[in-house]
């Protein structure tokens, strides 16, 4: 009895579903093992990714706290730094006693001069007291203030400044024109010599001499050399010290606040306003350009950080590439079986390479979530505007594609050698 004759197509169907050299893996069918391949130990997938989401976390976080931090510190130096102006003081040698410091070239109405250059917020005088006294907070006590520092200081400079007071008030020309005792501690000073109140009227004691507190500084804006002392009186400090020190790093400054953008013109003016007769006696040193600041404290920031983050990642390809290493050690029956039903060494490697990729995808779109998160969340909890730069924060994912598909090149191509007899011999 013969057989049907059976249809071409039918045929084609038959040999297409044996395996052997034409067997193929389609898209769908990959995607699809992989994910059962990653559900099959959902805990070990979920620790292999951490460290993708940690690098990729990192990667996005430090490339946006990087770019709202320095927003915070071009906004900081644009208002502080751009505003502020130095004189320095070259002494004069003429009609000085033998062992006597020479007269400041600073004119008594420095202050007034300075205040009449447009642009000028507030300006004075201040210098180191040259003689260290001893401080302390009852007369001819022990020297409690021991490590902090004295410096006179006009109003004007005081003003410069631009001190936080805790507690009582500032200098003015008054307590300037009749060199008063009175003294302005910081808070530093004021915790070393006792002082915390200031409605008992208290005193500390330089040398012996009872000077009053006026009022205590919790912070300035402009020389933080003062944060770890106490100011006095210009006045006063040339009639009880004499004048300031003639080195330069130690002798009578000026200290300028300018309006935002005013600083260069001002600089230039200074020396005219304080001594038309002598304008080389001092040296105006003008704020530095802001960009140039602040494009390299952004680039020091980035390049160090950012290396922090490349090691973030090296360390979760090494996870990804060893936890992908023992998937491939464990599942040799699994990959013998697959050959010997027709899968090619492509497939194989395919199947375990999109795995890998697949973790290190799902560890970058994480870890780029956690990056923005915590950005946003620093801003927020700092009252700063963040800055996420889309350039930096859009290609995070693929960063995490690309580390997981480099970490599963060896394991793939481990797996796609794997002799099919022996694997199934081990099973």
């Amino acid at each position: 009895m013969s057989r049907p004759a059976r249809s071409p197509r039918k045929v084609r169907s038959a040999r297409s579903a044996l395996p052997g050299p034409s067997a193929r893996l389609g898209l769908r069918d990959l995607l699809s093992e992989a994910l059962s391949g990653l559900l099959q130990r959902p805990g070990r997938s979920v620790l292999t990714m951490l460290g993708t989401v940690l690098g990729i976390g990192a990667f996005v976080a430090v490339l946006g706290l990087t770019a709202t931090a320095s927003g915070q510190i071009g906004e900081q130096f644009s208002l502080t730094k751009a505003t502020t102006v130095t004189v320095t003081d070259r002494p004069r040698p003429d009609g000085v006693a033998p062992g006597a410091n020479p007269p400041s070239n600073f004119p008594a109405d420095a202050d007034r001069r300075l205040a009449a250059i447009d642009g000028v917020r507030a300006g004075g005088v201040w210098w180191p007291v040259p003689t260290a006294p001893v401080i302390s907070s009852r007369p001819n006590g022990p020297d409690e203030g021991t490590g902090l520092t004295v410096l006179a200081a006009t109003p004007g400079a005081v003003s410069a400044m631009e001190p936080t007071l805790a507690a009582g008030v500032t200098m003015d020309a008054f307590v300037q024109r009749t060199a008063q005792p009175v003294v302005l501690l910081s808070e530093a000073a004021a915790k070393r010599l006792g002082v915390s109140r200031l409605d008992a009227q208290p005193a500390v004691f330089l040398d012996g001499v009872p000077y009053s507190v006026i009022g205590i500084y919790s912070d300035v804006r402009r020389q933080p050399g003062a944060l770890l002392g106490l100011l006095i009186p210009a006045s006063t400090a040339l009639e009880r010290y004499g004048n300031p020190a003639p080195e330069p790093e130690r002798g009578a400054q000026g200290l300028v606040a300018t309006r935002v953008g005013a600083a260069p013109v001002v600089a230039a003016q200074i020396p005219l306003a304080l001594r038309p007769d002598a304008p080389d006696a001092f040296t105006v040193v003008p704020p530095p350009d802001p960009h140039s600041l602040q494009d390299q404290v952004t680039s020091d920031l980035t390049g160090l950080f950012l290396a922090l983050a490349g090691i973030c990642l090296l360390v979760g390809a090494v996870g990804i590439a060893n936890t992908t290493l023992v998937a491939v050690l464990e599942r040799t029956g699994e990959i013998g079986l697959r050959r010997s039903l027709g899968a090619r060494t492509g497939h194989i490697a395919a199947q375990f390479l999109t795995e890998s990729t697949a973790l290190g995808t799902l560890g970058g779109l994480i870890g780029t979530g956690l990056g923005v998160v915590t950005v946003v969340g620093v801003a927020a909890a700092r009252d700063w505007t963040a800055v996420l730069q889309p350039a930096a924060t859009l290609p995070a994912p693929l960063i995490g594609t690309v580390v997981g598909l480099l970490a599963g090149l060896y394991p793939a191509l481990r797996a796609a050698r794997t002799d099919p007899l022996k694997a199934l011999r081990s099973t």
